[in-house]
Formats: structure tokens, C-alpha cells, sequence
């Protein structure tokens, strides 16, 4: 890799969050590699602490706060992977904080976040709602608002899964991220764009909640009511102003959309042939993939399992 030209901020957050994280296993696909004709590996961010890559950013805006910031108490809105992440971050890092969900949110998710030492607070059935109140909340208590993905830090927290994958794997032709906000995928986009310029970074987002996918080509963000998915993680809206839209707009090239069908399909798949759980947003991205399998023939491809926090009930719906 060509140190000159990557990030500076997103290498120095590789190294700030090292002690805090996982190096996840980046994990060739026998089954998938046969199912598709590409030569397939999972970044498993599954096996991360609290089951997902959020904890990279959630730590990354934590460690480059300052103590003021910090002694203040902080607040942020999740769909739970987030909220998890920085009930986890905080309480390593002794910050005192509330963590706002949609009430909707999987108990599975709900029950991570409060064993992380947080206190969790429910509002709105949207995560865009929820997001709204959470920094209303903090504005009005003079505490520090952590935003799940409209945030550089964050962003460039989540970019240091890119770090990783262009360490454990020097030639990828492609790369599939579920998108919700669209923090994941702008942080690692702009790590291997760096190193690699004709890596093909593709969204994949359910039909449900589309939302990143149909503002890019609409070239606004929209205000797009969200279905019931199994892609929890990376349903509801996306704020007015939010940072990712323009990266999203730079950086990623392709934009996939699957049916609630093939994202079962997927996970089901997984895990038989991987032995392991994920979550429904890992699913969407997988699906992404064999969707788009015809496309990749013969190429090295990387499948980001974004996180593994699913519920019994929503386990039992897909098998």
C-alpha cells in the first residue's frame, strides 16, 4: 500500500482505537465463491465487540473528545448496533450517557446496550425521528450529541475496517456494504479509494428502507417513510444535512437493492455454509452480492458481515 496517499485521519484512527477493538477476521467463502463464480471473502465485523462495527467509530469520536466534552455526559440515537457500541465505549471509557431508540428496536439489541451500562430511553418509530429528539435532548441538557453516522469522527472510525481489509487482502476488485445512514460505507470507500482507485464500492440497501439509494439518484436527501424490514440496522431516514450523502455521492459506484426474499436467502445461507450468526443488515449486503453475481465472475470480492445481533424471533422468521 502506498502510505503517501492514504488518509491521514483515518490511519491515525486505526492506531488510536487498536487497543479497543478487534482485528476481524477477513474469511474466504467456499460456498459463496461456488454460488457466484467470484472468488468471495466476509469481513467478519460479526466477531467485533458488541457484534458489530460500530464500535470503531462509537470509539474514535469518544477518544478525540475532550475531557470537558466527555465530563459533560453524552447522548445519541440508535436502532441498537450504535447505542451498543457506545454503551460499550463509554463505560470502558468512564462517560456517563442515554442512549434513544426507536421503539421498534430488537429487544436482542435493547438488552446489549443496557448490559453495556447505559441507560436506554425509547422515542419515534423512525430512526431519523429518534435521531431528532436525541439531539434536541442534548442541546436542551448541555450534554454531547453522538450521531450514529453525521459525524467525520464516526466516519472515520468505521473507515478503519478498510485499514484492515486492504491489510488482509492487497487485490479486491469489489466491495459490498449494507447501508443505512451511510457511515460504513463512506469510511471504508475513502480508505481503499485511496489505495486502490478502481475498487468498485457497491451500496446494498432492502427495498424497505432505501432511502440513501433513491435520494442519490433523486441528487437530494428524501424523506422516505421506511417498511417493516429485517434489516433493522439500516432502516429509517437519513438527516437534512447529514455528511454521508455527499461521500456516498463521490465515492460509492454502484447502488443495489434486494427483496426481504433474498435477504433470508442470504442469511440462511450464511449460516449453514459459516456456522455463524448475522444480523439482517449483513444479509442485505450478501444478498447485494448474488443479486449482482453475474457481474463478478472471476473477481475478488469483499462482503462486509457489518454485524451479528439478531433476535431469536427474527432467527426463527428466517429459518
Amino acid at each position: 500500500m502506498n502510505a503517501a496517499r492514504m488518509p491521514a485521519d483515518i490511519v491515525l484512527a486505526a492506531n488510536r482505537i487498536a487497543s479497543y477493538v478487534r482485528e476481524t477476521p477477513l474469511e474466504y467463502s467456499p460456498f459463496y465463491s461456488e454460488l457466484t463464480a467470484a472468488r468471495v471473502w466476509f469481513k467478519l465485523e460479526n466477531l467485533q465487540h458488541t457484534s458489530s462495527f460500530k464500535l470503531r467509530g462509537a470509539f474514535n469520536k469518544l477518544l478525540t473528545m475532550s475531557d470537558e466534552q466527555r465530563a459533560r455526559g453524552c447522548v445519541t440515537a440508535s436502532s441498537g448496533n450504535h447505542g451498543a457500541a457506545i454503551a460499550w465505549a463509554m463505560e470502558k471509557l468512564k462517560v456517563d450517557g442515554i442512549v434513544f431508540v426507536p421503539r421498534r428496536t430488537s429487544s436482542t439489541k435493547v438488552d446489549a446496550i443496557r448490559r453495556a451500562g447505559a441507560e436506554v430511553r425509547f422515542y419515534g418509530d423512525d430512526g431519523l425521528d429518534t435521531e431528532n429528539h436525541a439531539r434536541e435532548y442534548a442541546l436542551q441538557h448541555e450534554m454531547e450529541y453522538l450521531s450514529p453516522y453525521n459525524d467525520i469522527a464516526v466516519v472515520v472510525g468505521q473507515g478503519t475496517c478498510g485499514v484492515e481489509i486492504a491489510r488482509q487482502l492487497p487485490k479486491i476488485d469489489a466491495v459490498f456494504v449494507a447501508v443505512g445512514g451511510g457511515g460504513l460505507i463512506a469510511g471504508v470507500a475513502r480508505f481503499l479509494k485511496s489505495v486502490n482507485p478502481r475498487v468498485e464500492i457497491v451500496s446494498c440497501q432492502p427495498a424497505a428502507s432505501a432511502v440513501m439509494t433513491e435520494s442519490v439518484k433523486a441528487g437530494r436527501i428524501l424523506d422516505i417513510i421506511s417498511e417493516p424490514t429485517l434489516s433493522d440496522g439500516t432502516a429509517g431516514g437519513i438527516e437534512s444535512n447529514s455528511i454521508t450523502f455527499d461521500l456516498c455521492q463521490q465515492l460509492v459506484d454502484r447502488y443495489v437493492v434486494v427483496t426481504e426474499e433474498e435477504i433470508a436467502g442470504a442469511m440462511r445461507d450464511f449460516i449453514d455454509s459459516h456456522h455463524m450468526l448475522l444480523e439482517g443488515a449483513a444479509g442485505v449486503a450478501i444478498a447485494g452480492l448474488v443479486a449482482s453475481k453475474a457481474q463478478y465472475v472471476g473477481k475478488n470480492v469483499v462482503v462486509i458481515v457489518c454485524g451479528g445481533n439478531i433476535s431469536r424471533e427474527t432467527l426463527k422468521q428466517i429459518i
